[in-house]
């Protein structure tokens, strides 16, 4: 029974195989084994494929299904069409848009069964990837705020200095008194003189200013302190809405981008192979000697073509004797003058008829 499919999967005449030695069903059916399986290794790369871009199990089976279908049914058409002639260069000429093909298809089902044998290389390329789209992204939105970031913050820091220098001044001041009434600098007297007083006044004076400063710039600094903190959620919120479409960056596109950032060799070595899976049927049939299936195929095709061409010709013949013998009867015709006064009566009467139906027309107007 299983003999029996492959053999079917080779495309071969099954009436003409069973006349034939058992070898030649063998070899037929390695040669519809390897069409076979060369399918089903397209039907699971593909699905896998599939399930990458669409994410859903069944759809990805269904596309799988059918993609294998298509190159089993194109295996099959190919191998079936490869006339063994014992003629190897006109073989390998009939079979090479096949091969041309098969180094095509080869290199697009590989990709998904390197995907899957290199998927923890892939990820960390992947993830490097979008360590990287995460900070340019967030460098590209923190350009947009920066400006008026720097704005804000120069304005809240020229604000604060002012009022820490005269703080300093103040504190500076205090100590000039303390020190003046404790005889250690200035006049070096102990006790409260009029220096002392002197200095106490300025330093009471200049914290007056200093409290005033910060009343007029508490308001301002709160302002601005808080534009800078909307700015800042603003830029936040921007980053964060950038950050799914980053992290959603794992689609069939980045990961074959991140599979060519991986070393050629393992993955050419996986191409090789699918390419020697999808050449087997056809190298299957090249490579195969001529045999009895083969020599009697050419025979039952020899004779078709031979009997085809004798009905054409028969056909011709045929043809070309109908149109003398045709030429011959309608030319002697055309000399009987019985005829020829058949047909003059025959005409006058439709004109009489004609001119009558005419003339009853033109009366209904009247």
């Amino acid at each position: 029974m299983l003999s029996k499919f492959f053999r079917m999967c080779s495309g071969a005449d099954p009436d003409l195989l069973e006349d034939s030695p058992k070898s030649e069903r063998i070899k037929y059916a390695g040669i519809g084994g390897t069409v076979f399986f060369t399918a089903l290794m397209a039907t699971l790369a593909s699905s896998y494929a599939f399930y990458i871009v669409f994410d859903q199990l069944y759809l990805a089976a269904s596309f799988g299904l059918i993609w294998g279908l298509l190159i089993f049914n194109l295996d099959r058409y190919i191998v079936s069409t490869i006339i063994k002639q014992d003629q190897f260069r006109k073989e390998l000429l009939q079979a090479s848009p096949r091969i041309i093909l098969a180094v095509i298809i080869a290199l697009v089902i590989s990709k998904p069964l390197e995907l899957k044998i290199f998927e923890k290389e892939i990820d960390r390329v992947l993830l490097e990837q979008k360590e990287n789209l995460t900070l340019q992204h967030q460098a590209q939105v923190a350009g947009q705020y920066q400006s008026e970031i720097d704005r804000l913050e120069g304005e809240i820091l020229s604000r604060k200095s002012a009022i820490e220098r005269k703080e300093k001044e103040v504190d500076a001041l205090y100590h000039a008194y303390i020190h003046e009434a404790e005889g250690t600098q200035g006049t070096l007297k102990i006790g409260k003189g009029p220096v002392y007083t002197e200095k106490r006044s300025k330093h009471d004076t200049e914290a007056k200013a200093l409290q005033q400063l910060r009343t007029d710039n508490r308001a301002p600094i709160a302002r601005l302190e808080e534009e800078l903190a909307i700015l800042r959620q603003q830029q936040a919120a921007r980053v964060a809405e950038g950050q799914p479409v980053i992290d959603g960056f794992d689609g069939l596109l980045a990961r074959l981008s991140a599979l060519n950032e991986l070393p050629f060799l393992p993955g050419f070595f996986i191409f090789l192979l699918f390419l020697a899976i999808e050449t087997a049927p056809i190298m299957a049939k090249l490579l195969a000697p001529i045999g009895f299936y083969d020599l009697r195929f050419n025979d039952a095709v020899a004779d078709k073509l031979s009997w085809m061409k004798q009905k054409s010709m028969h056909r011709e013949a045929l043809r070309r004797t109908d149109q003398q013998l045709n030429e011959t009867a309608f030319g002697e015709l055309s000399k009987e003058n019985e005829l020829a006064l058949f047909k003059k009566q025959k005409a006058r009467e439709i004109l009489a008829w004609q001119a009558e139906a005419f003339y009853k027309d033109q009366q209904k107007w009247v």
